[in-house]
């Protein structure tokens, strides 16, 4: 049983540059895709973390051929084409802790002769799979038990598929991306009109020249995917994670006279959501060295101490670019000047935990006087001079990563001691972040 963390001491100025580890969605969409290409494909730079051992280890069970040479940081990967996948009788693939992993290789399954199992951990086993499993029910798969919508599961698929027009409501890029990809399987046209979400997959699409079209519109888009094309293999070097990133943007912004540049990062627009937010509220948070790298926008991120933040009344249209963000931002929140109010964030809490009420169940703890606003949202009112002198215990969290983290940045920028329960919980998404603290940054974290 992996012991709790101890955070006595608050972290001392820093003037540093950093690297934080592979983006965990494009690694996870590359080992997917690139299953599905004619060809051996190589990325550069794939997350070594949980969530994508398990999308690797469930593919080589479904018989992909793969080489990952972790020393040397690339992962080559053969595959044989669309719906290629080779298996035995009684499979059962286990997606531990990602949803990422489930939701987007179920959809490649929807012309499975043989039943197949999908398992997961005690988090992703409460998470909604309904979402999957409508869209997929109407390509023509069938799941059991019937309906039931939480793991585990049976997927078996069929020889008839036909495309949908798919409503996605919900500003989930993981559905959006479910039904993408099971359009690859399916002949003919699938249509899908969607709320604006992360759009790795549709990139992704595009430099493959997976045939797309898209057309955006205010609050919505629409999608057609072309299926029963085949693609060829791809290079890909996988840039830096945003989501990682955005704990030490704030570690930055709320210790005391601290420079940071974290490099080559992912700064898609339809992700970096948590950037515009912070500079909203007073940070100044610059992106330098832009380029365009196979569709992605990548950049060197420079930040440094803010003497002041401000609250913010979020944009909601912010809410999908930020969604993994926002128990980060709202501890940045608990330091801004005024009063800060978040809403239409119902998808918080169908994360790997409730977040949202999370979020305030730590903002309280800390004495930040803050209300839940029903499932949907939070107004924190902030107080710029926070600072902490007790003992906080942080446990029972379903292990999730993002929990994890915020009280470590809490504990690391606002004092108090600090009890951590599970931290090896961050190896769902980025293992390197206590070595990050220690050796780059200069923490003390009793691990």
């Amino acid at each position: 049983m992996p012991k709790p963390i101890i955070i006595n001491r608050i972290i001392k100025k820093y003037n540093k540059k950093i690297k934080v580890d592979g983006d965990k969605s494009l690694s996870i969409r590359f080992a997917i895709l690139a299953s599905q290409a004619i060809g051996k494909s190589k990325a550069d730079n794939l997350l070594k973390s949980e969530d994508v051992e398990s999308t690797i280890n469930c593919l080589k069970k479904l018989g992909v051929k793969i080489r990952w040479d972790k020393k040397n940081n690339f992962c080559l990967i053969t595959g044989n084409g669309l719906n290629s996948y080779v298996y035995k009788d009684n499979l059962t693939l286990n997606g531990n802790n990602s949803g990422t992993c489930v939701r987007l290789l179920t959809s490649l399954l929807i012309n499975s002769s043989k039943k197949i199992k999908i398992i997961g951990d005690k988090s992703l086993s409460k998470r909604d799979m309904k979402r999957i499993i409508d869209p997929l029910t109407e390509f023509g798969a069938t799941f059991y038990p019937k309906n039931k919508y939480t793991l585990p599961l049976y997927i078996k698929g069929s020889n008839y598929l036909t495309p949908i027009n798919y409503l996605e409501l919900k500003g989930s890029s993981q559905c959006k991306s479910a039904v993408m990809l099971a359009a690859l399987s399916v002949p003919g046209e699938t249509k899908l009109i969607c709320k604006p979400s992360r759009n790795h997959t549709e990139l992704l699409f595009k430099y493959l020249k997976i045939p797309i079209k898209i057309k955006k519109f205010n609050n919505f888009e629409i999608i057609k995917v072309k299926g029963k094309q085949n693609f060829k293999a791809f290079n890909y070097n996988i840039p830096s994670d945003i989501s990682s990133s955005a704990f030490f943007i704030v570690l930055t912004l709320l210790s005391q006279d601290s420079k940071l540049i974290i490099e080559n990062v992912g700064v898609n627009k339809s992700r970096s959501g948590i950037i515009q937010i912070l500079n909203k509220m007073g940070a100044k948070i610059n992106l330098k060295n832009k380029k365009n790298y196979k569709g992605e926008m990548v950049a060197d991120i420079h930040v440094r101490s803010a003497k002041s933040l401000n609250s913010i009344n979020c944009p909601s249209k912010l809410n999908t670019s930020a969604i993994d963000e926002f128990l980060i931002i709202f501890l940045a929140a608990a330091k801004a000047k005024g009063v800060s109010y978040f809403k239409n964030l119902e998808e918080l809490n169908k994360k790997e935990s409730r977040r949202l009420d999370w979020g305030s169940k730590i903002l309280s703890m800390m004495g930040v006087k803050n209300k839940l606003i029903k499932n949907h949202g939070i107004k924190i009112w902030g107080q710029p001079n926070l600072k902490l002198n007790n003992r906080y215990e942080i446990k029972n969290y379903l292990k999730d990563h993002r929990v994890m983290a915020m009280s470590t940045i809490a504990a690391l920028t606002l004092g108090g001691e600090w009890k951590i329960h599970n931290p090896e919980s961050i190896r769902t998404s980025f293992p390197s972040f206590f070595k990050i603290l220690k050796k780059d940054l200069g923490s003390k974290i009793n691990l």
